[in-house]
């Protein structure tokens, strides 16, 4: 019987799963629409988003980006869709622009029917190393709290 720890998913992959107070056409029309975005993708209190660029077909791309207020940092994250079925799934490759050391992951989201909720199952894949998908998680978690507030209005 293999160890968990002999799984090399297992340390470059990440799953995230969490429910939402909404329907699932609103949830899915959070992740696609720019002004939408610039509410909740925010990995703290920290973040503000001053950048929802979105082409959203098959093919096309999207790039937004986080500004580090204290810092005035900008984290820039850009892809292509490769999957879109409205309002049921997307999939999508990430990068960060000027972080080639990052890699090109691969990111999934299903929006799971809960009636007047939605189950979000979040899978990003393909990191280079553990390190990175820890970083990933923790600002995932964050983009996610902002999230449920922001579908609370």
């Amino acid at each position: 019987m293999a160890m968990a720890s002999s799984d090399p998913t297992a340390e470059t992959t990440l799953y995230l799963k969490r429910i939402f107070a909404a329907p699932r056409e609103k949830v899915f029309r959070v992740w696609t629409k720019p002004e939408e975005i610039r509410q909740w993708f925010a990995a703290s209190d920290e973040y503000d988003t001053p950048i929802a660029e979105v082409d959203l077909r098959v093919g096309g791309k999207f790039r937004m980006g986080m500004k580090h207020l204290p810092k005035g940092t900008l984290h820039i994250a850009t892809g292509v869709y490769k999957e879109i079925r409205p309002p049921e799934k997307l999939v999508f490759t990430w990068s960060w622009e000027g972080q080639p050391e990052s890699g090109e992951t691969v990111v999934t989201i299903e929006f799971r029917d809960q009636g007047t909720s939605t189950e979000v199952i979040f899978t990003h894949e393909l990191f280079p190393t553990a390190a990175l998908r820890e970083q990933h998680m923790q600002g995932w978690n964050g983009c996610f709290d902002h999230l449920a507030k922001a579908l609370q209005t």
